[in-house]
Protein backbone atom coordinates (compact mmCIF):
# COMPACT_ATOMS: atom_id res chain seq x y z
CA UNK A 1 0.00 0.00 0.00
CA UNK A 2 1.23 3.30 -0.90
CA UNK A 3 0.63 6.40 1.11
CA UNK A 4 -3.02 7.01 0.29
CA UNK A 5 -4.26 4.02 0.67
CA UNK A 6 -2.50 3.37 4.00
CA UNK A 7 -4.73 6.86 4.92
CA UNK A 8 -8.01 5.12 3.64
CA UNK A 9 -7.02 2.19 5.43
CA UNK A 10 -6.58 3.63 8.85
CA UNK A 11 -8.73 6.63 9.05
CA UNK A 12 -11.96 4.94 9.68
CA UNK A 13 -10.35 3.08 12.16
CA UNK A 14 -10.74 5.50 15.58
CA UNK A 15 -11.81 9.45 15.75
CA UNK A 16 -8.88 11.66 16.26
CA UNK A 17 -6.17 9.99 14.12
CA UNK A 18 -3.62 12.69 12.57
CA UNK A 19 -1.56 12.04 9.45
CA UNK A 20 1.98 13.32 8.52
CA UNK A 21 2.51 12.48 4.77
CA UNK A 22 5.85 14.93 5.15
CA UNK A 23 7.96 12.35 6.40
CA UNK A 24 9.56 9.59 4.69
CA UNK A 25 7.23 6.87 6.03
CA UNK A 26 3.43 7.86 6.76
CA UNK A 27 3.18 9.04 10.48
CA UNK A 28 -0.25 8.12 12.25
CA UNK A 29 -0.95 9.60 15.74
CA UNK A 30 -3.41 7.51 17.22
CA UNK A 31 -5.30 8.80 20.34
CA UNK A 32 -3.58 6.80 23.04
CA UNK A 33 -7.02 5.16 24.48
CA UNK A 34 -7.23 3.43 20.66
CA UNK A 35 -3.92 2.21 20.22
CA UNK A 36 -4.18 -1.25 21.32
CA UNK A 37 -7.02 -2.01 19.65
CA UNK A 38 -5.61 0.13 16.43
CA UNK A 39 -2.20 -1.70 16.20
CA UNK A 40 -3.94 -5.39 16.64
CA UNK A 41 -5.98 -4.23 13.36
CA UNK A 42 -2.78 -3.10 11.55
CA UNK A 43 -1.27 -6.77 12.63
CA UNK A 44 -4.12 -8.84 12.10
CA UNK A 45 -5.82 -7.56 8.55
CA UNK A 46 -4.63 -9.05 5.90
CA UNK A 47 -3.96 -5.77 3.47
CA UNK A 48 -1.87 -4.27 6.10
CA UNK A 49 -0.58 -7.47 7.80
CA UNK A 50 2.06 -5.19 9.92
CA UNK A 51 3.87 -8.57 11.30
CA UNK A 52 6.82 -6.50 12.28
CA UNK A 53 7.70 -4.07 15.14
CA UNK A 54 11.00 -2.88 14.66
CA UNK A 55 11.61 -0.17 16.72
CA UNK A 56 9.95 1.39 19.73
CA UNK A 57 11.27 4.61 21.27
CA UNK A 58 10.11 6.90 24.11
CA UNK A 59 10.30 11.31 23.48
CA UNK A 60 10.20 14.11 25.94
CA UNK A 61 8.14 16.99 24.57
CA UNK A 62 7.57 19.46 26.50
CA UNK A 63 3.56 19.21 26.84
CA UNK A 64 3.66 15.75 26.96
CA UNK A 65 5.16 11.83 26.32
CA UNK A 66 5.45 10.24 23.08
CA UNK A 67 5.86 6.70 22.33
CA UNK A 68 6.64 5.88 18.78
CA UNK A 69 6.23 2.47 16.81
CA UNK A 70 7.68 1.93 13.47
CA UNK A 71 6.06 -1.07 12.11
CA UNK A 72 6.69 -3.20 8.68
CA UNK A 73 4.75 -5.78 6.66
CA UNK A 74 7.11 -8.28 5.50
CA UNK A 75 4.66 -9.15 3.57
CA UNK A 76 3.55 -6.40 1.54
CA UNK A 77 6.58 -4.41 2.13
CA UNK A 78 5.20 -1.29 3.56
CA UNK A 79 5.85 0.69 6.55
CA UNK A 80 4.36 2.91 8.89
CA UNK A 81 5.06 5.11 12.02
CA UNK A 82 2.22 5.33 14.60
CA UNK A 83 2.98 7.66 17.81
CA UNK A 84 0.92 7.63 21.31
CA UNK A 85 0.84 10.52 23.51
CA UNK A 86 0.25 11.30 27.24
CA UNK A 87 0.24 14.32 28.65
CA UNK A 88 0.20 13.18 32.24
CA UNK A 89 4.16 13.55 33.17
CA UNK A 90 3.17 12.53 36.45
CA UNK A 91 1.58 9.22 35.40
CA UNK A 92 2.29 8.49 32.08
CA UNK A 93 0.49 5.50 30.70
CA UNK A 94 -0.02 3.89 27.34
CA UNK A 95 -1.36 0.06 26.86
CA UNK A 96 1.17 -2.60 26.06
CA UNK A 97 1.35 -3.89 22.67
CA UNK A 98 3.86 -6.79 23.33
CA UNK A 99 0.86 -9.25 23.06
CA UNK A 100 0.70 -8.12 19.23
CA UNK A 101 4.49 -7.66 19.04
CA UNK A 102 6.41 -9.52 21.57
CA UNK A 103 9.62 -7.79 21.06
CA UNK A 104 7.93 -4.95 22.14
CA UNK A 105 8.20 -6.33 25.89
CA UNK A 106 11.85 -5.29 25.95
CA UNK A 107 11.26 -2.07 23.93
CA UNK A 108 8.80 -0.90 26.71
CA UNK A 109 10.53 -1.90 29.70
CA UNK A 110 13.57 0.30 28.25
CA UNK A 111 10.96 3.50 27.45
CA UNK A 112 9.84 2.62 31.15
CA UNK A 113 12.94 2.67 32.78
CA UNK A 114 14.44 5.89 30.96
CA UNK A 115 11.44 7.99 30.50
CA UNK A 116 8.93 6.31 33.20
CA UNK A 117 6.42 4.99 31.04
CA UNK A 118 4.16 2.58 32.23
CA UNK A 119 2.34 0.27 29.81
CA UNK A 120 -0.60 -1.34 31.10
CA UNK A 121 -0.86 -4.94 31.43
CA UNK A 122 2.91 -5.40 30.08
CA UNK A 123 4.12 -9.01 31.73
CA UNK A 124 6.76 -7.55 33.61
CA UNK A 125 7.09 -3.72 33.96
CA UNK A 126 10.47 -3.34 35.61
CA UNK A 127 13.79 -1.51 34.75
CA UNK A 128 15.65 -2.58 32.43
CA UNK A 129 19.07 -0.87 32.06
CA UNK A 130 19.33 1.25 35.59
CA UNK A 131 19.29 -0.35 39.39
CA UNK A 132 15.90 -1.08 40.77
CA UNK A 133 16.77 1.58 43.29
CA UNK A 134 17.49 4.44 40.82
CA UNK A 135 15.78 7.42 40.98
CA UNK A 136 13.95 8.88 38.18
CA UNK A 137 14.02 8.81 34.56
CA UNK A 138 17.06 10.02 32.87
CA UNK A 139 15.86 10.43 29.11
CA UNK A 140 13.31 13.22 30.40
CA UNK A 141 14.40 16.85 29.79
CA UNK A 142 13.57 17.82 33.44
CA UNK A 143 15.81 14.91 34.80
CA UNK A 144 19.13 16.40 36.98
CA UNK A 145 22.13 14.50 38.19
CA UNK A 146 23.85 16.26 40.61
CA UNK A 147 26.19 13.74 41.36
CA UNK A 148 27.30 12.94 36.92
CA UNK A 149 26.60 16.78 36.45
CA UNK A 150 24.05 15.81 33.29
CA UNK A 151 21.83 18.50 32.37
CA UNK A 152 19.59 18.82 29.49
Amino acid sequence: MDKAALIDFISPLAKGIEFDEEQQFLTVVIPRTELHRVAKELKENSETAFDYLFCLTGVDWPTHLEVVYHLESTKHGHIVVLKARTEDRENPVLDTVCDIWPTAEFHEREAYDLFGIKFNNHPDLRRLLLTEDWEGYPLRKDYVDEINIVEL
